[in-house]
């Protein structure tokens, strides 16, 4: 590892326009409500960009605490883009993929905060069992068994 700076990947950001269902939907998932904030100012829209902004997010932690989702509640400036449904074979953001250790209750639970199967659950050959799911607002993520 000579010759990095890197030490660690601190999380993946969502921009969403329901952060209480995008909670409730993760939470079901197994990830903990780690804080919720509202960040704004001069400051914050000089890393992004985006000028004098304000935004409200939730960071959202898995089980073993390593890894993070930062969801995002645009309040000014307003959302521009919407990337939300497109296809798997779209250039950028694909997904995020979660381990799980029971697919099928992981799934039945997800269903009742409007999860949505995109096509169908796929053995790996004797490694996995994985899907991809659309979450809320269409989040796309895919969660995996590993077999034993």
């Amino acid at each position: 590892m000579s010759g990095t700076n890197l030490l660690r990947m601190d999380n993946v950001g969502i921009v969403v326009e329901s952060l209480d269902d995008t909670i409730a939907f993760f939470v079901e998932l197994g990830l903990t409500l780690e804080g919720r904030a509202i960040i704004e100012g001069d400051w914050a829209g000089r890393v992004t960009g985006l000028g004098n902004q304000s935004v409200e997010i939730a960071m959202m932690v898995t089980p073993d605490g390593h890894s993070r989702l930062e969801l995002s509640r645009f309040i000014n400036p307003k959302v521009i883009e919407d990337h939300r449904t497109a296809p798997v074979n779209a250039l950028g953001y694909l997904r995020v993929m979660f381990a799980v250790a029971d697919i099928d209750d992981t799934l039945e639970r997800l269903y009742k905060h409007g999860a949505q199967l995109v096509d169908e659950v796929v053995r790996y050959q004797d490694a996995y069992r994985l899907c991809y799911i659309r979450g809320p607002e269409g989040i796309l993520i895919g969660i995996a068994e590993q077999l034993k």
